[in-house]
């Protein structure tokens, strides 16, 4: 072993029933190192460093830390290596606040009661050493999802641990709260940390990581240096092909309005005004982009137009159908599919099978069902197809969808919603947790139901996405609709704007044309 390796692997074998997870993957990992972990949906990278971190026993293999051969049988053992992870679903408790869960199991006492000052100037301490602001006072359900990670962050910090496992740190973070992670990180590797992380982001690789290793099928196919280091070559190692990163489609020709919204008021869940007098159209073969800085309306208002939040004023017409206030399963039945942003508290049930989860909105109709009594087979039938189509990996139709990556988790959902060829589609994040050859399926798919005729809705906040796809961008700031765009804006534009810095638009231009008529 080398002796300035914190961390090696040897040849790591983890198997699930029908599932070579891992096979005989070696990893190392030098003092002060940032190092990429890259690789598919189901390419087998958080089952390796769940291993590391004690959440599964190795099939096979050896694990050295520091040079020593260890066991690590749970993540107590691996906590007092000093090993620390923060997984892609934060394991904070949500009514607790930021110290009571940092000093959760090693609180400090006075006598026989916690001693939450001094909890709360540890976390200060720690928060100023690593340069991670955070209030030790605020309840985690009031912060930020930012905020929510640093304090992961701090959680294994504070627990010593000196090599830092990242799982998917940018899967639910804005551009601009990823460039701060990406700052963080480089300020804990300048005091010594190394840090593991898992992305499906080639950009952040090249940005960041020291060196790369890539996992494809769960075998490691090369680690390499990030100097030299490209984009399409790595994509094509992930994926073992080429892969087009930049999607190519016709120009739009947009037909009819098929989702109009006017004047749209919508309150969140603290009874404050979220959605602001919100008015745009979505047209038969186009897609509309929603670019916004996350925390701007966005969540209240696809919730409003998917029937999963109440309208206080203005309207939603679908196809010409007024549909203001319905609920989620009317909107449905009305022709409006939706690609949830948040796949497992809205997209699954969790505990059900995948063939399930895919017949969840159908399972009462033919040929689901006849007379009220439901046919199993032909829902695992369904189930294998659709699995085939979309390359979900990781499991079969009777799999529970808990047990898939989130990446697979992503693609049950869009399977579900996508083949059920609805009029509109409102697609919240539809490639948030996805590796480039499952986000250049997607995006093809869209462009293919988008050319078929149907209306979309795209919310993302990843700029590339909305630029690559839209045929028009809408930007939101504090609940309105402050400008609109066509494809040839820049990101500096968009984002000048997303910010409420002064924009000059078409929609203005047309807007003053209109007045003047």
């Amino acid at each position: 072993m080398n002796d300035a390796n914190v961390v090696e692997l040897r040849s790591i074998t983890k198997q699930f029933p029908g599932v070579l997870a891992n096979d005989r993957v070696d990893l190392s990992v030098a003092q002060g190192e940032v190092h990429a972990l890259l690789g598919e949906n189901g390419a087998g990278k958080s089952t390796l460093m769940n291993v590391l971190y004690g959440l599964y026993g190795p099939d096979g293999g050896e694990i050295y830390v520091r040079g020593e051969r260890v066991e690590i049988n749970s993540p107590n053992d691996a906590i007092e290596l000093g090993i620390g992870m923060v997984h892609q679903h934060f394991m904070l408790i949500p009514v607790m606040t930021v110290a009571e869960n940092l000093v959760l199991s090693t609180e400090p006492r006075k006598g026989p009661f916690l001693d939450l000052k001094q909890a709360e100037e540890n976390v200060r301490e720690i928060s100023e050493r690593y340069g991670l602001a955070v209030d030790p006072t605020a309840r985690v359900d009031t912060i930020s999802v930012a905020q929510q990670q640093r304090a992961e962050i701090l959680k294994a910090l504070y627990r010593g641990a000196k090599i830092l496992i990242l799982d998917e740190p940018t899967a639910v973070l804005t551009p601009q709260e990823a460039e701060e992670l990406g700052e963080i990180i480089q300020a804990l590797q300048r005091q010594g940390e190394s840090t593991i992380f898992i992305t499906h982001k080639l950009h952040e690789v090249l940005e960041i990581a020291d060196r790369i290793t890539v996992l494809r099928q769960g075998k490691r196919v090369d680690t390499v240096d990030r100097a030299g280091a490209t984009e399409q070559g790595l994509a094509r190692m992930m994926v073992g092909r080429d892969v087009v990163l930049q999607i190519d489609k016709e120009p739009a020709e947009p037909g009819e309005p098929l989702l109009e919204v006017n004047d749209l008021h919508v309150t969140d869940n603290r009874e404050l005004e979220a959605v602001r007098g919100v008015s745009f159209n979505v047209r038969a073969g186009e897609i509309v982009g929603i670019a916004g800085v996350d925390g701007n309306g966005q969540t209240e208002l696809i919730d409003a137009l998917t029937g999963l939040r109440n309208v206080d004023s203005g309207h939603v017409r679908v196809k010409g159908k007024d549909l203001t206030g319905k609920r989620a399963l009317t909107m449905l039945h009305s022709g409006v599919g939706h690609i949830p942003q948040d796949r497992q508290a809205r997209g699954l049930v969790l505990d059900f099978s995948l063939a399930e989860n895919l017949a969840l909105h159908d399972f009462r109709d033919p040929p689901e069902s006849r007379y009220g009594w439901l046919y199993p087979k032909k829902l695992v039938e369904k189930a294998g197809e659709l699995i085939e189509e979309f390359d979900v990996r990781g499991g079969g139709p009777e799999t529970p969808a808990s047990s898939l990556s989130g990446g697979n988790q992503q693609k049950v959902v869009i399977a579900r919603e996508v083949t059920r060829d609805p009029d509109v589609l409102v697609a919240a994040q539809p490639t948030r947790g996805l590796d480039v050859g499952a986000i250049e399926f997607v995006h093809k798919r869209l462009v293919q139901e988008r050319d078929e005729g149907r209306a979309i809705l795209l919310l993302s906040f990843e700029l590339e996405e909305i630029l690559s796809l839209s045929d028009r961008i809408l930007v939101i700031y504090e609940g309105e609709i402050v400008a609109e765009y066509e494809p040839g804006v820049t990101e500096a534009e968009l984002g000048i704007a997303m910010t409420g810095g002064a924009v000059g638009t078409d929609a203005e231009s047309s807007d003053t044309a209109e007045d003047e008529s």
